[in-house]
């Protein structure tokens, strides 16, 4: 028992050794550059069946799959959390919406930063073809683990994110800090969509 509980604490210690040293992922800019950008970005909505609950990312994609239809864009991602029957996002439903959303995000200086997102419930979020946020469940309005990323130029960056929210609030955000400074709340002027 003792060398199990002892191989499980090295496993451990390995294990946050490994992310504390990983090197950040690296972003790919968008080629070519977009240029003429709208603010913000674009959104579709799939809502649940009468037989259907959102409790996972496989459910949010198959819904959009089958139904999602393109909604109101967001203005980025500050949409703080909730009041109980207030809509989520730009949707027209409080619970049980399931959204694709899509566009570019802009860094302004090369170099690496951490970034992270508050999520109410389940989230997929890729920047420049890397995974930078994913919590596949349900929870009120937390973060998700923070990412280190490599920015290799100014520019922008693809941004993809699913996203459902099931019951009760919602609320989608998203965190940066150029390495060494302080987390802030990304500013909706950094979102563009064609």
């Amino acid at each position: 028992m003792r060398t199990l509980r002892l191989m499980s604490m090295a496993a451990v210690s390995l294990l946050c050794a490994s992310v504390a040293f990983a090197a950040p992922l690296k972003l790919t800019p968008a080629s070519p550059q977009p240029g003429g950008l709208k603010s913000g970005l674009s959104v579709s909505y799939a809502y649940a069946t009468e037989d259907q609950d959102f409790r996972s990312l496989a459910n949010a994609r198959s819904a959009l799959k089958a139904r999602g239809k393109r909604g109101k864009p967001l203005r980025g991602l500050d949409y703080r959390d909730t009041n109980l029957g207030e809509n989520t996002l730009t949707s027209s439903k409080s619970e049980q919406v399931a959204a694709s959303v899509n566009g570019y995000i802009r860094f302004d200086s090369p170099g690496v930063y951490t970034l992270d997102f508050f999520t109410n419930d389940g989230l997929l979020a890729t920047i420049g073809g890397q995974q930078v946020g994913k919590f596949d469940g349900r929870q009120t309005c937390d973060s998700t683990f923070s990412t280190e990323v490599e920015v290799p130029s100014a520019g922008w960056y693809k941004f993809n994110a699913l996203y459902f929210n099931r019951l009760n609030t919602s609320c989608l955000m998203m965190r940066w800090a150029a390495k060494g400074g302080a987390m802030k709340w990304v500013p909706n002027n950094v979102f563009g969509r064609k």
